[in-house]
């Protein structure tokens, strides 16, 4: 199993990002990928991106791409449950390149 790191966030960085973050990195152990989890709101992402060292970033919201090796991803998925088995293989797929 790989080791890798996300941040997840949000608006608030409160309840969707920890909600996505706990979905999220079920169904990443589930494809093979050990996911270390930070959730923030949106503003903390620059931030969190220094301290934490993320190899991919799952926003449920518009945020800015903070460095171009960072992955960036779509998390409103693993809210509504449309489509979150294919968006969970995308990010594994992702990762494990």
């Amino acid at each position: 199993m790989i080791e890798k790191t996300i941040l997840v966030c949000c608006g608030t960085g409160i309840a969707t990002s920890v909600q996505v973050a706990n979905k999220l990195q079920r169904l990443l152990r589930e494809r093979g990928v050990n996911a270390r989890m930070k959730h923030c709101r949106v503003a903390q992402v620059p931030k969190a991106v220094e301290e934490f060292a993320p190899d991919a970033i799952v926003s449920t919201t518009a945020v800015k791409q903070p460095h171009e090796n960072v992955k960036m991803f779509r998390g409103v998925a693993f809210l509504t449950g449309v489509d979150e088995g294919r968006v969970a293989d995308e990010i594994a797929a992702a990762l494990k390149s």
